[in-house]
């Protein structure tokens, strides 16, 4: 199944989008999100999309200081870009999510990781990234299951503006660090291939 797009009024502010995204009734099990103004409804990730956040995620508790925690459906807003975001698996000060009613500020986050699904793969690769740069989030882990030369992890950091720089990239199989505050390694080789 693919993501879909919901009409809204394309004049709506910011606050009249993010209202008509908090209170429309989804589909049960649904992704929803904001995308350059756009609302996007996605179904719930594969199992095996899944397997690999939670694999990132047991390697990322012990990295953690204990005022972060680490969350996988938790939305991020970046209203410069029109986005109200929900990366696979976000980084953020837990006092932030413990005072959010909806969502947090995306600039609060220090790591967001986005694992594609087939059906909006783009959105990770363009959307997502300039979204994620332009709020300043430190470092954005892509972890491509459908890319064009086979699977591959990229991690990018140093955002200016939109755009991040390419800190290390590698196909499945290699392992990839995250630095510090995290400084762990990552081993892709247990991601499961579709």
């Amino acid at each position: 199944m693919s993501a879909l797009t919901v009409s809204h009024d394309a004049e709506q502010s910011w606050d009249d989008l993010v209202r008509f995204w908090e209170e429309m009734e989804w589909p049960e099990g649904s992704k929803v999100e904001i995308i350059e103004g756009i609302v996007t409804v996605s179904p719930s990730p594969a199992p095996r999309h899944n397997v690999i956040a939670e694999l990132i995620q047991r390697r990322l508790y012990p990295t953690i200081p204990d005022d972060l925690g680490i969350y996988q459906t938790v939305a991020i807003a970046v209203p410069s870009r029109l986005g109200m975001l929900i990366p696979d698996l976000l980084v953020v000060p837990v006092q932030a999510c413990r005072e959010a009613d909806s969502h947090v500020p995306a600039a609060l986050a220090e790591l967001v990781v986005e694992v594609t699904s087939k059906s909006n793969a783009r959105h990770d690769r363009v959307s997502k990234p300039a979204a994620y740069a332009t709020a300043g989030i430190p470092l954005y882990l892509l972890v491509d299951r459908w890319a064009p030369g086979g699977p591959t992890a990229t991690l990018y950091g140093e955002p200016k503006g939109e755009v991040y720089r390419v800190l290390s990239a590698v196909k499945f199989g290699d392992p990839i660090k995250l630095p510090e505050p995290f400084g762990v390694v990552i081993d892709t080789g247990e991601f499961p291939v579709d």
